[in-house]
């Protein structure tokens, strides 16, 4: 693992060298620089190596992950085949090369990116963004937390473990499971939140981390038991929760995701409240969404001490204005029939990189250069926004999904680095 470079306004990006080929593919892409990074002005170039008989390729050019600004064939029958693009401003350059029918089976992507800090948001915070969310926990204030504990078994020697639930705003409730050392009175606590979709916690999620030391809260993003069959969670995704992250997402007051944001600033709140916690430590990570969650919640709760986010998703709700796509769950696009004006003003007051400036304490994230859920651009003009130490990641083989250990330096250094120094109170490292 490297250092890349200290950016210009304290954005420090990790980066790492390896090709940019991800599973087995008939055509790897991969960009003369290796990690990806380059500056307005310099020229990109992609080497195209096919596998099996290449004949020709088609690619498309698109600019922060949306707008096609170049396409065509490439031939295999030129010793070199390449596609080339010049940065004339910061941002990120997909490279889509697909053949036959096309199709996610027969098509590769490259990317790169020029001057990743000093990338702009595609909109500013509402002015009334924070005022809208102190209502919001205002009204959380009023509906007692009522935790309730269940002891189970953990599986593992010398580390506790219960289910636990809490109640939450409309009768709704945050469901989980906490686990800590047996031994001990006083421990740092961690917050892990969970990535899209409906599905069990894995008990080791907590456990693991308990054995190591943290007083553990793995918090389900739904309100659903934690531990049902997984037919249970099927029939739930495949009904009431089909596609949730479009209901009620025309108003901010109406929003699945509110009930899911207060449930991570009260069990934030709640692991403060315990007397096993040692009253310094409180992190908060999760991948995916559980990065939305997240970041959302250092920027909501005064506690946190520091945010460790991998692909984070809730960036850049409003990209597409600015020409690039937008992150996950994309409500720009999602409109379902509704009124679009209405669900492109709600996703305002859920788009992370508004939570960011309020954030206080340090962050690590990680950022799949390859990624098309979570797309790049958006993720670094949110995380420009930082004034805390922040190590940016920029992972340049990585998409969404960790493929051929594509987020194995991030796992490393946030496993290996960062848990253990804050576990040990040594703060964030600074490099």
């Amino acid at each position: 693992m490297s250092l890349f470079k200290h950016l210009r306004t304290g954005l420090t990006c990790l980066v790492f060298l390896c090709a940019s080929a991800t599973l087995a593919q008939k055509v790897v892409v991969t960009p003369d620089k290796a990690d990806g990074v380059y500056k307005v002005g310099e020229t990109v170039t992609w080497d195209l190596a096919c596998s099996e008989g290449c004949d020709s390729v088609r690619y498309i050019l698109k600019k922060g992950g949306l707008t096609d600004i170049k396409h065509g064939d490439v031939s295999f029958n030129s010793s070199t085949p390449q596609v080339s693009y010049t940065f004339d401003a910061p941002g990120t350059m997909l490279l889509e090369v697909s053949w036959g029918k096309g199709g996610w089976g027969n098509r590769s992507v490259g990317g790169a990116v020029a001057n990743p800090d000093q990338i702009a948001l595609s909109a500013q915070k509402p002015k009334d963004f924070d005022s809208f969310w102190n209502k919001q926990l205002k009204q959380l204030k009023k509906v007692p937390a009522n935790p309730v504990l269940e002891k189970g078994e953990s599986g593992v020697d010398n580390v506790d473990y219960w289910k636990i639930s809490m109640d939450n705003i409309n009768g709704s409730h945050i469901q989980g499971q906490l686990a800590k050392p047996s031994a001990g009175e006083k421990f740092p606590a961690l917050l892990i939140v969970q990535w899209a979709g409906v599905y069990p916690l894995d008990k080791g999620w907590a456990v693991n981390r308990a054995k190591d030391g943290w007083l553990t809260l793995n918090i389900e993003a739904h309100d659903l038991p934690i531990d049902e069959p997984k037919e249970f969670y099927k029939e739930q995704s495949d009904g009431p929760l089909k596609n949730y992250p479009a209901i009620g997402n025309d108003s901010r007051e109406t929003s699945y995701f509110l009930r899911m944001y207060l449930s991570c600033y009260r069990a934030a709140q709640y692991l403060t409240k315990r007397p096993d916690w040692n009253g310094e430590t409180l992190v908060v990570m999760g991948d995916s969404q559980g990065g939305q969650q997240t970041l959302m919640t250092a920027g909501f709760h005064p506690a946190v001490t520091a945010a460790i986010a991998l692909v984070p998703a809730g960036f850049d709700m409003l990209g597409p204005v600015a020409g690039r796509k937008g992150g996950w769950p994309q409500w720009y696009g999602s409109t379902e029939g509704k009124d679009a004006a209405k669900v492109h003003e709600a996703s305002r007051y859920y788009d992370v990189a508004n939570f960011v400036t309020n954030i206080k304490c340090p962050v690590l994230v990680g950022i799949g250069l390859l990624d098309e859920t979570c797309p790049p651009e958006g993720i670094l003009a949110g995380v420009n926004q930082l004034t805390t130490h922040k190590q940016v990641m920029i992972l340049p083989t990585s998409g969404h999904q960790d493929r051929n250990g594509s987020q194995e330096p991030f796992r490393s250094e946030r496993d290996k680095v960062w848990l253990p120094a804050l576990r040990d109170g040594k703060g964030a490292p600074v490099h």
